[in-house]
């Protein structure tokens, strides 16, 4: 990676920083963004407070853990976004303290698949058991939620979200948030009704069938 190149994608983490807390995804500095990068990862550093975030925020750290750009520690969230990289389909990884997420966390072992957006997120979603923020077991127990869909719920803590790239795992972040929304003022009302493995199947189907959510000509 050339140095041009290093600074853009540093500088592309810090502007998802800004958006996530424009859009109030994350409150103060509790979050953070990362994206892979040859030979490790960009991630932010700890104590960054995403309105402010800056390129000079963001951390290039290698496969043995060493910051290789930067001067600031990298986030205490480090393990937890290394583990979610074990997917070779990732390419960017969102850690938010998301207000919606973090109730649903609170009410319900799972975020059932009550709309068809959810199923690019991977329909279902687990609420992971809470762990100690910066812990193995929450590296662990995430990594393995990850490896069957792009998000998961923290317990008492948050959401993680996964993407191809920076845009996707931001996009899925928003996606997430807004699920759990709904699902909550369901719960609120009554016993909120799932889609069926069927009728998510069927949602695929047509999604590919039509070029659904993608751009194209008559």
């Amino acid at each position: 990676m050339t140095a041009a190149t290093e600074g853009d994608v540093r500088e592309a983490v810090a502007t998802a920083c800004r958006s996530l807390a424009a859009q109030g995804l994350v409150k103060g500095t509790a979050g953070n963004v990362s994206v892979r990068v040859e030979g490790g990862i960009a991630i932010t550093a700890t104590g960054v407070v995403f309105a402010e975030a800056v390129a000079d925020d963001v951390v290039v750290v290698d496969a043995d853990r060493r910051v290789v750009t930067g001067a600031l520690a990298p986030s205490s969230e480090l393990d937890l976004h290394r583990a979610a990289y074990t997917d070779d389909a990732v390419g960017a990884v969102v850690h938010t303290h998301a207000p919606a997420a973090v109730a649903v966390s609170l009410v319900s072992d799972r975020l059932p698949c009550v709309h068809y957006q959810q199923i690019a997120l991977g329909g279902e979603i687990e609420v992971v058991p809470f762990s100690v923020f910066g812990s193995a077991e929450l590296a662990a127990d995430t990594g393995a939620a990850l490896a069957v869909a792009n998000a998961a719920i923290l317990a008492h803590h948050g959401a993680v979200t996964t993407g191809g790239d920076l845009a996707d795992a931001v996009a899925n972040t928003a996606v997430l948030e807004w699920a759990c929304d709904i699902y909550l003022r369901a719960r609120a009302a009554g016993d909120p009704a799932e889609l069926s493995p069927d009728q998510q199947a069927a949602v695929i189907a047509a999604a590919v069938a039509t070029g659904y959510g993608q751009k194209h000509e008559v």
